[in-house]
């Protein structure tokens, strides 16, 4: 299992900046864990948004890519996601995830942080 803490949510202008922050209770390092972002807006299911792949690489929503970019620090057990060019549609919950492979088996088991409330608007 793992603990997942977002901070950073507020609310900003259109055109604005934030970047959200995601402490994790386990060592983020592990090929074993997949480390993302998700948000969910009013109304709405929950979207994925970014994520790391398990060779590192990163994958973005077609709707972000561009603006936002996730990134990690791995000594500090963080992922980030800094949000540039913000629009009202950005508005959500975003979600840290967890994607943790079971031992043994092919199974990515997910976890979830509380969210942070994004609201964008003039």
């Amino acid at each position: 299992q793992v603990q997942l803490v977002e901070s950073g949510g507020d609310l900003v202008q259109p055109g604005g900046s934030l970047r959200l922050s995601c402490a994790s209770s386990r060592r983020i390092s592990s090929i074993n864990i997949l480390m993302g972002w998700y948000r969910q807006a009013p109304g709405k299911q929950r979207e994925f948004v970014a994520r790391f792949t398990n060779s590192g690489a990163t994958n973005y929503a077609d709707s972000v890519k561009g603006r936002f970019t996730i990134s990690r620090d791995n000594a500090k057990n963080m992922v980030y996601l800094q949000m540039n060019s913000l629009k009202p549609e950005d508005t959500a919950v975003y979600y840290c995830n967890a994607a943790i492979l079971q031992t043994g088996t092919s199974y990515y088991a997910n976890y979830w942080g509380q969210g942070t409330q994004v609201t964008v608007s003039s």
